[in-house]
């Protein structure tokens, strides 16, 4: 008797999510891991934005992977809450893209810019990567945060900046190891060969603890209670 349940493909791709304030080089980021493990892997992107698309064409125009692979998310809210709160869009997009190309091997989730408080529901992904910058404060690192202490991997970027913006950048790695307790740093600039290396064999490495069965999403822990202002004077808050 025939069994569709054995013949059925497998579609789960390992998903990644990548958060960070404004401006670190979340994009950016992806870009390179899309640009140096596309042959080695079956990849798929979706970005968030709240009402522009200006991520996945920034992708697409860097013809890091097949324009089809890669799908724009506008949430029309908060970022917090397309990644944490209500999940809903960014999985339909997930799944939508994990069974058009099945088998995909890995698929990225980035999230819209936002601040240190920002971290990914474990219901949309498996693993994620939080982003900071050298030109954003040789500081940050200290001020924490869930997305600092709690991502599986937190990315410092945009390392060859350092002499430009006077920021001690062994000094910046140094705090965000202390504020990691033991979880991974890594000091990345998309110039500097061994670096991008790292970041890439950061992810081959997660990618066979997925696919060996043996990676159990861990959650940050909630975000930091704060609130946002909008154009038209009102706040809301996350709690």
């Amino acid at each position: 008797m025939h069994d569709d349940h054995t013949t059925a493909p497998k579609t789960r791709a390992l998903r990644l999510g990548v958060a960070g304030p404004v401006g670190t080089g979340k994009s950016s980021v992806i870009a390179t891991i899309c640009r140096h493990l596309r042959d080695e892997f079956a990849l798929g992107v979706i970005t968030n934005d709240i009402y522009t698309d200006e991520d996945a064409r920034f992708l697409k125009s860097a013809g890091v992977l097949p324009e089809e692979r890669i799908r724009a998310v506008e949430t029309g809210s908060c970022p917090h809450t397309a990644i944490r709160d209500d999940v809903t869009m960014n999985l339909m997009a997930v799944e939508d893209l994990e069974r058009d190309f099945a088998p995909l091997d890995i698929v990225l989730v980035e999230s819209g810019g936002d601040n240190l408080t920002a971290t990914f529901s474990p219901a949309l992904v498996d693993a994620q990567l939080f982003v900071l910058d050298v030109a954003g404060g040789g500081d940050v690192a200290r001020k924490g945060g869930p997305g600092i202490s709690g991502a599986d991997l937190l990315v410092i970027n945009k390392i060859d900046l350092g002499p430009h913006v006077d920021v001690d950048v062994d000094r910046m790695v140094a705090d965000a190891q202390k504020a990691r307790d033991g979880r991974p740093v890594l000091p990345l600039s998309r110039k500097q060969a061994d670096t991008v290396e790292k970041l890439c064999d950061w992810v081959r490495e997660m990618h066979k603890t997925y696919a060996g069965g043996d990676h159990v999403p861990v959650d940050p822990g909630p975000m930091a209670p704060h609130h946002h202002a909008h154009d038209d004077g009102h706040t809301h808050r996350h709690d």
